[in-house]
């Protein structure tokens, strides 16, 4: 085994607003494998996170909910816990960013920063809503991209052409809290000179250990044009003070990452330990912390420049993963494609997917598609007809003996299975997980094999016991192995060998002459999964809530006021009506509207109708239809075109 290492591991902080979901596992499965490995090869780990519970997100849905933030924010952390223990995500401590640690320590690293020189202050424009009576973050700001008019843009950058911008250079802007058009307002803000990092964070990338595409980046970043950090924001914010100064509040992602030290800090005071000895920076520990691609930024840059200033160790390692899609679909609740943790519980084993992630994790920054069929074929295939089916064919055999294995075992195909042990174990530990369980399932495999080949059920008792306590070694071997990817089950199967708190260095024991409890089958096969079922018990509590859609929803829709400068039969069409439509500055659209059985064409030429302006083009028999104009419609076929009241004008947006 290695030399003892001390090490501390981080999981990137779930937003306290919502429920821990199968994208937020990946990560936290990936970690607590990692962890179990190292703790198994008998090195030292503290693992680490909490609750993320600042910021704007919070503040405005415990308002919606007529709730404090602090009120709303407990309960959630302890959702977060009970969630991520049914997947067997274990750390020494989860705690809030909303703590007097994490307050104490915020304090001390700004000031630290502040007599460093890396702050400053300025006055900046931001969209102020009047309505709302606050600043609009850049997500509460929508409008036109300045670049390409792609319209219902976030207010940081647009999603068609890949511009980014302030949210003060977009056209037509409104608030989506309110829908209102925000004022633009200046206010000092303060601000952490990151230019002054280069010359360290150059260093802490050269010396870190982070995968190659990952320091490229921030090296590419780093030599572009590194603004400074925007620190602060206004009042009303949820957050912490920042200290001397008025009505001023630390940016959530100032006190996000320090709430890995406030963590470590709480968990000190309970074990007779310092935070200087666990993160200080002459710590004997490892700093690991693992995140996702897209806060790759805060974590890389941001974060290790924080600290450079302070008293405390920058990071060892930072280890990123990619994105996580559902069948081949971002995850999306209007698709049915968003799973909670709870809801994944709720239908199949949540071991299962800890199997499932790891057989195809890799240190690589790849992004994961958690398909079902996959996943239910993946687990029959591996664990039921690979692995578990080694324990099933040989406890026969043994429970002819009364339970006692044979005195003996085949050390020729016991050390031919052993050989691909350290192996596994680098794999484990470089992350490489889907290498490492593709060398466990050969050797459950080639046990199989074994079996079949030497045909214990043709032997006399004698021999076939043999055989049957060689595969159950082997076997055991595999449980142990497992035992950082799905710990309840390989800790169940071990049970019934007589083992418990197993690390790999039980691996070389033999298991011979003693007696195990009778096999119970703790897996079976898993039937086809269909997405749908991770939705059934939310439809029988909901009651028809899917009726409802939040004002996000109904702003996301941009109705025009246009003007019908000309109108045509369709000819070969039953109910068309071809419309050419004036919509002032935003110029004519032309679109096929199926009202032919209640107008005639020339009745509409002159009039003023509502269009659906943002409605994706439809490629028709007849042309491309831009849009949609609005109607009713009664029981008895009738329809009603719907027109906006005089004085309208054509491109005006409807609210």
């Amino acid at each position: 085994m290695n030399k003892l290492r001390k090490i501390i591991v981080t999981s990137a902080l779930p937003y306290a607003n919502g429920d821990i979901h199968v994208g937020h596992l990946l990560e936290h499965i990936q970690t607590d494998i990692w962890v179990r490995h190292l703790r198994m090869s008998d090195h030292y780990v503290l693992s680490f996170c909490a609750d993320d519970a600042h910021g704007a997100p919070i503040m405005m849905k415990a308002e919606e909910l007529n709730l404090k933030p602090e009120d709303f924010i407990g309960p959630i952390r302890e959702a977060h816990i009970s969630s991520l223990a049914k997947f067997g995500v274990e750390y020494s401590n989860y705690h809030s960013t909303h703590s007097s640690e994490n307050q104490e320590l915020s304090n001390e690293i700004y000031l630290a920063a502040k007599d460093a020189g890396y702050i400053f202050k300025k006055e900046i424009e931001q969209c102020f809503d009047e309505t709302k009576g606050m600043f609009l973050a850049d997500r509460y700001v929508s409008g036109d991209c300045p670049k390409c008019g792609a319209v219902d843009q976030y207010g940081d950058g647009c999603d068609k052409c890949g511009e980014t911008y302030s949210a003060t250079e977009l056209l037509h802007p409104k608030s989506t809290l309110t829908g209102s058009t925000p004022i633009l307002k200046n206010s000092e803000h303060i601000f952490f000179d990151l230019g002054q990092s280069k010359s360290h964070l150059k260093n802490f990338l050269a010396t870190a250990s982070i995968q190659k595409p990952i320091v490229a980046k921030l090296s590419e970043w780093l030599d572009g044009d590194l603004k400074s950090w925007d620190i602060s924001r206004d009042n009303p914010y949820f957050g912490f003070s920042i200290p001397g100064e008025n009505n001023k509040y630390f940016y959530v992602w100032v006190d996000a990452p320090i709430g890995y030290l406030a963590a470590a800090q709480n968990w000190a005071v309970s074990n007779k330990s310092t935070l200087d000895s666990l993160w200080g920076n002459d710590s004997e520990y490892e700093i690991h912390h693992f995140i996702g691609k897209d806060i790759t930024y805060f974590h890389g840059l941001f974060w290790p420049a924080l600290l450079q200033a302070s008293k405390y160790k920058l990071p060892t390692n930072i280890h990123v993963h990619g994105f996580i899609t559902v069948n081949g679909e971002k995850m999306s609740k209007s698709k049915g494609t968003f799973i909670t943790a709870d809801q994944f519980a709720e239908v199949c084993n949540p071991e299962l997917l800890r199997y499932y992630y790891a057989s195809k994790l890799n240190s690589k920054i790849e992004d994961l598609d958690l398909n079902l069929d996959d996943l239910s074929q993946k687990i029959n295939s591996d664990l039921v007809g690979k692995f578990s089916n080694i324990f099933s064919r040989s406890a026969p055999f043994v429970l002819k003996n009364k339970n006692i294995l044979a005195l003996a075992v085949d050390e020729i195909h016991l050390n031919a299975a052993r050989k691909f042990e350290s192996e596994i174990c680098i794999h484990l530990e470089a992350k490489d997980y889907s290498k490492a369980l593709k060398l466990i399932m050969e050797i459950a495999d080639n046990t199989n094999k074994y079996i079949n080949e030497l045909k214990p059920w043709k032997l006399d008792d004698e021999a076939a016991l043999i055989v049957a306590t060689t595969a159950i070694n082997v076997f055991k071997n595999l449980c142990i192995l497992l035992l950082p990817v799905i710990p309840v089950i390989s800790g169940q199967l071990l049970k019934m060998l007589g083992i418990t708190n197993a690390t790999y260095g039980d691996l070389p024991k033999i298991l011979a002459g003693v007696k195990i409890e009778e096999f119970q089958a703790v897996l079976s096969r898993v039937e086809p999964i269909n997405i749908n079922q991770f939705h059934k018990k939310d439809e029988r509590m909901e009651d028809r809530n899917e009726d409802f859609i939040s004002i996000d929803d109904f702003m996301k829709v941009d109705m025009r006021v246009a003007e019908v400068i000309e109108a045509s039969h369709v000819e070969g069409a039953d109910k068309l009506i071809a419309v050419k439509l004036n919509l002032g500055e935003l110029g004519e659209k032309s679109v096929f509207a199926g009202i032919k059985s209640a107008y005639d064409p020339t009745d509409l030429v002159g009039k003023l109708v509502v269009m659906a302006y943002n409605l994706a083009p439809r490629k028709m028999k007849f042309g491309i239809s831009d849009g949609m104009i609005l109607a009713a419609s009664d029981s008895e076929g009738g329809i009603f075109v719907i027109s906006p009241d005089t004085g309208a004008q054509p491109g005006q947006r409807i609210k």
